[in-house]
């Protein structure tokens, strides 16, 4: 199957993959990407990825990702972190900053792979620089998911992305959905047809999210040994339910008090100082809240950590609390378990699919915060049960290593390869 597939074009026009996770505009689709194309190039594929510039004077990145593949950085709009809606306006600078790149070092793609709704777009404009190549689609989070789940105005994804996405489900070739739940919802909601879906979840990197001893990846974070700390790993939105988390923890504490003199709860994500009014306003928030329910000296925002850290963050963790709102796939919760680590998350999107209740960890309804409670405490009374749990959390996500899911990607490269174009140029 690979011989057929030598080149490919991957289109990440808004966050760069090399990005650190957990500031603006990085997250999970940044692993993907990351993690797809160093797989890909393992097999003997090259991937140029492409990207927003953010920084002037960026250069090629050649090395990280594989011996062949690289990232390349396109001048479209200011080269600053930018509003991902506001992007959109530069997108035929992007389109034509790849187009002379093509052309002046005579590349070819077999295949565009495309990555959220702005990189769809992107992709309609270049497949036909390569004669029009195949596009295959995945778009991470879907903005009617989303709104669905919005709790303010603010927080509502912009017409034009409702649109555009549903633009992109009629001409794209093959749609990638990371779960049978978010297939679904690509018919149900957009009217995508059946027939262009595949399904292939994110993965994880068992080389570096495998179990560290507790003891020692508590040393390494600069832990108490005798600390037990639960973990919160993703953006500083209000969509990842963070005040259900605090909720809980009050709620757990002031029924069992002898925890609170060596329990902490740790936040990883966002900056430290979001220029985001809107990541501001809920930073100011959750502050607030946790001054208010007395867990101030229990709770710590700790900024955005690169992976190999993340990785001792896990395993220090007696589990990982996700209490989401909405989550397309919940990647988070993979790495966690890869470490042994339980999950209790939120029986929504993605998490349904990845959590198996009461095998690697707990699905609760969201903003239930007694049963959180509950399960917070089940986990931390019953050390057993919780090592049992983080057991069977690491045999599950062997299923999702990244061998695995590459198979499932070149497949849908290769149908988007030999079935009739959606769209031909001529």
């Amino acid at each position: 199957m690979t011989n057929m597939i030598k080149r490919v074009a991957m289109l990440s026009v808004h966050t760069c993959p090399l990005a650190m996770l957990g500031g603006k505009e990085t997250g999970g689709m940044n692993v993907y990407v990351r993690e797809l194309t160093t797989e890909l190039d393992r097999r003997g594929i090259t991937v140029d990825v492409f990207t927003r510039s953010q920084e002037p004077g960026t250069p090629v990145v050649h090395g990280i990702l594989g011996d062949r593949s690289r990232v390349i950085h396109i001048t479209a709009g200011p080269e600053v972190p930018y509003n991902k809606n506001k992007v959109y306006d530069h997108l035929p600078e992007f389109i034509e900053g790849v187009r002379a790149r093509a052309v002046r070092e005579n590349l070819q793609y077999d295949v565009i792979h495309s990555h959220y709704w702005l990189s769809g777009l992107a992709a309609r404009g270049l497949r036909c620089v390569w004669g029009g190549t195949p596009i295959v689609q995945m778009f991470h989070t879907l903005g009617e998911m989303k709104n669905r789940s919005a709790q303010t105005a603010a927080e509502s994804e912009i017409p034009l992305r409702i649109d555009s996405e549903r633009e992109i489900m009629r001409f794209a070739d093959r749609l990638i959905a990371a779960t049978p739940i978010e297939g679904k919802q690509l018919i149900d909601l957009y009217r995508a047809s059946p027939d262009k879906i595949d399904v292939a979840p994110p993965g994880v990197n068992l080389k570096l999210f495998k179990p560290i001893p507790g003891k020692e990846a508590l040393q390494r974070i600069g832990v108490p040994e005798d600390h037990k700390m639960i973990l919160f790993v993703g953006r500083i939105q209000r969509l990842k339910g963070i005040d259900s988390l605090m909720r809980a923890m009050a709620l757990m504490l002031k029924r069992n008090p002898e925890f609170k003199d060596n329990m902490c709860v740790s936040l990883i994500g966002g900056a430290p100082d979001p220029d985001s009014d809107i990541e501001q306003a809920e930073l100011r928030r959750l502050n607030a809240l946790k001054h208010e329910l007395g867990i101030d000296r229990l709770v710590t925002f700790l900024g955005a950590k690169d992976q190999n850290t993340l990785a001792n963050y896990y395993s220090a963790a007696q589990m990982v609390v996700m209490p989401s709102h909405y989550e397309s796939f919940g990647m988070v919760a993979v790495e966690a378990m890869a470490c042994g680590t339980p999950v209790i998350a939120s029986d929504v999107g993605g998490l349904t699919y990845t959590i198996q209740d009461g095998f690697n960890g707990y699905l609760v309804h969201p903003h239930d915060c007694e049963t959180f409670a509950d399960k917070i405490t089940l986990l931390l009374k019953y050390p057993h049960l919780r090592d049992q749990l983080g057991e069977q959390a690491r045999q599950w996500a062997e299923h999702f290593s990244w061998e695995n899911v590459a198979e499932k990607i070149l497949l849908s490269y290769k149908k988007a390869l030999v079935e009739p174009k959606t769209l031909l140029c001529t």
